[in-house]
């Protein structure tokens, strides 16, 4: 069963001008930053912005996906399901957190994820992102 909403990728062909954007609208709080992206928090809602070139040509597909939260023990037979579905997987995970990436009938990209931001942030502390700096 799929638990909510896990976080939001958004591409952006300008990293610095989308950070002032969110972090400027009321909520928003800055989290982490690294050369190629940033981690902000609004509520609950954990928000990835991930520099993209396709971005800035236009041209698709480029990172931005909707994850999922599901539960580690719940994730294998989510994806065996989703494979046996014939759905196209359009990534293969190397992230912290078992992730599953595929599109829906449309071509939206999605993913199923076992993990926060606080389990994300704690790995990157100990092996940050080139330039990344941490704001908590």
């Amino acid at each position: 069963m799929l638990t909510g909403l896990n976080h939001l990728t958004l591409a952006t062909a300008d990293l610095a001008r989308s950070v002032e954007f969110y972090v400027g609208l009321p909520g928003f709080r800055l989290a982490a930053r690294w050369d190629a992206g940033a981690y902000l928090m609004v509520g609950d809602l954990w928000l990835c912005l991930s520099l993209d070139p396709n971005r800035a040509l236009g041209k698709h597909p480029d990172y931005t996906h909707f994850a999922f939260s599901v539960e580690q023990d719940e994730f294998e037979g989510l994806t065996d399901l989703l494979r046996s579905r014939k759905v196209v997987e359009w990534k293969i995970n190397s992230s912290e957190g078992d992730s599953f990436y595929f599109q829906d009938p449309d071509g939206h990209r999605l993913e199923l994820h076992v993990g926060t931001l606080d389990s994300r942030l704690e790995q990157c502390r100990r092996k940050p992102y080139a330039g990344m700096e941490f704001f908590d």
